[in-house]
């Protein structure tokens, strides 16, 4: 029988356990997508829940990770991440949705993030606007070759990590020919932790819709619906690459010793 902890081993806010989870872990905003990934895991437990946060436990071919989510939004995903990196994890995995921000980027496809913008309506307040929002290197690479090995359709590029979801008076094309590859809104807020703490972070996000005006259909698409089967296929391949990726990255750390 697992023995609950007592309340001053949980972090104050995201009510996971202070100490004793993986170095390594993937990141989600939904929490039943958190139950989804968790569920490839061997010997997988749940060890916490509360609010919007919700944790997992397990290994991934003999790799221990854990796996939690984080809600909608940075300021409250900020709160996750920060939480993790005090209980001793070292090794993030951002596994997202966002919508397509240039041709040629399908629903369904993976989007391997090197990079955000940061308009995501928390780091502003923590740090000056000229600091940037990058992935670590390795962990780039480690997605990539993750995504190259499962077979599944993927893009490297820039993110719009953006706060508000639906459009307002201000248009939402002010880095229209910019080069993004997506939308979405949590990515910068990890990568910025990252950084300040020396840590690992990478993001992969599956494409649930278009959100450049030109690449939308709405007669053929019905408009955005992130519950149709692609995404369903999308996040069953994203889940394994998220979490090969932090299995290329632990054997990569074991080399390096």
């Amino acid at each position: 029988m697992t023995q609950e902890p007592v309340p001053q081993d949980l972090a104050p806010i995201t009510r996971i356990p202070r100490t004793g989870l993986p170095a390594r872990a993937v990141v989600v905003g939904d929490p039943a997508r958190a139950s989804i990934v968790a569920a490839l895991l061997d010997g997988a437990e749940e060890v916490s829940y509360h609010r919007e946060y919700r944790a997992f436990t397990g290994t991934w071919k003999g790799v221990p990770v854990v796996v939690a989510s984080h809600g909608v939004g940075a300021p409250g995903a900020i709160l996750l991440f920060q939480e993790l990196a005090d209980a001793g994890v070292s090794t993030f995995v951002r596994f997202g949705t966002a919508g397509a921000m240039r041709p040629g980027i399908q629903d369904g496809d993976l989007v391997i993030a090197e990079a955000a913008v940061r308009d995501d309506g928390v780091t502003q307040q923590l740090l000056p606007p000229e600091y940037p929002a990058v992935a670590t290197p390795e962990a780039v690479l480690a997605l990539q070759l993750a995504a190259r090995e499962q077979g599944a359709p993927h893009h490297r590029g820039l993110v719009w990590t953006r706060a508000a979801f639906q459009p307002g008076l201000i248009p939402l094309f002010s880095y229209e020919g910019a080069g993004l590859a997506a939308i979405e809104m949590e990515l910068s807020a990890l990568y910025v932790t990252a950084s300040l703490r020396g840590l690992t972070a990478g993001g992969v996000l599956v494409i649930d819709g278009a959100n450049a005006d030109e690449l939308v259909d709405e007669a053929s698409t019905g408009g955005y619906d992130p519950h149709r089967e692609i995404v369903a296929t999308g996040v069953e391949r994203g889940s394994v690459v998220a979490l090969e990726a932090l299995r290329l990255l632990a054997e990569a750390e074991e080399r390096a010793l």
